[in-house]
């Protein structure tokens, strides 16, 4: 007899004492990306090509738990398993139950929370902040799971927004936290070039990848963030690429090469201050190095 999960089931219940691989992805919908901006239909194929790869990871292993988030310019919300009911679902044209419930529930909550969510004008998107939720949430999973269950958790985030160097700061909390609860971070990035968030995939071991092409997404999340962490290096994955490690400064939050730095919070500056404007230490001025004088020769 298979071992089938029914559909009205709790997603974050475990079974008997198995290795369990939890995966939590973070959609960034926010309507001011410019891929969303010029053609707003690509956020549909996008849905799609998130929710087959989610399945195809639940499929994988019947002890596998799914969590799905939605980010916006000013919130972050789980779309799936959602805090409501769970929808009641029946068998539709010979798919399995979970994979209908999953679609369902990510799309009707999306669309709620789309629509609750005003236009936004900018491209920057609070993705420091879902991913803190998402550590919460593994945090909060990996309490409750029973001994001698091994639960293996890693975070996507999927996004075409711009980076943020304002949320510098949250970026290097919840990376150095991810680290700590060996939380792999994954980062899919749809239009640009993100270096903050590949400094993040560096510091948790994660994968990044820029996708060439939008219209093979599913394709290249199947093929790179599918497979869970120990078996990536037994494939034939891209070649990592230079990881851009430039800090953001605290005052203007642009990402400098050199800088100065407080020594007693460590708050980097692109320009000398007397004052850190951040634990507000008092620093000297530097002046001109003082000439030695050349001492006289005593002739004898």
């Amino acid at each position: 007899m298979n071992n089938v999960t029914p559909a009205n089931e709790n997603p974050t219940e475990f079974s008997s004492a198995d290795e369990t691989s939890l995966l939590v992805i973070i959609l960034d919908t926010n309507p001011g990306q410019r891929i969303l901006r010029e053609n707003p239909h690509i956020l549909t194929q996008c849905v799609d090509s998130v929710i087959a790869f989610a399945n195809s990871h639940l499929m994988q292993k019947a002890q596998n738990k799914l969590a799905m988030m939605a980010c916006h310019s000013k919130s972050s919300e789980f779309i799936y398993p959602g805090a409501n009911k769970p929808l009641d679902i029946r068998q539709i044209d010979g798919q399995y139950e979970i994979f209908t419930l999953v679609e369902k529930t990510v799309k009707a909550n999306l669309a709620k929370f789309i629509a609750s969510e005003s236009i936004a004008l900018t491209n920057e998107s609070l993705l420091a902040g879902a991913i803190a939720m998402a550590l919460c949430y593994i945090h909060r999973i990996q309490r409750t799971k029973p001994p001698g269950c091994k639960l293996n958790s890693r975070i996507l985030v999927v996004t075409g927004s711009g980076d943020s160097a304002f949320q510098y700061m949250s970026y290097m909390n919840v990376f150095f936290t991810a680290q700590k609860l060996s939380v792999v971070i994954d980062v899919c990035a749809l239009d640009q070039h993100l270096s903050l968030l590949q400094q993040g995939c560096d510091i948790t071991s994660g994968l990044y990848l820029k996708v060439p092409q939008l219209q093979g997404l599913l394709q290249y999340l199947l093929w790179v963030f599918l497979p869970e962490p120990p078996i990536r290096p037994k494939l034939v994955l891209p070649p990592p690429v230079k990881v851009d490690y430039r800090a953001a400064c605290f005052c203007h939050r642009e990402l400098i090469d050199i800088g100065y730095v407080c020594s007693v919070c460590l708050s980097i500056f692109c320009k000398f201050s007397p004052i850190c404007t951040t634990c507000h230490t008092v620093f000297k001025i530097p002046g001109p190095l003082a000439v030695k004088s050349k001492k006289k020769k005593i002739k004898l």
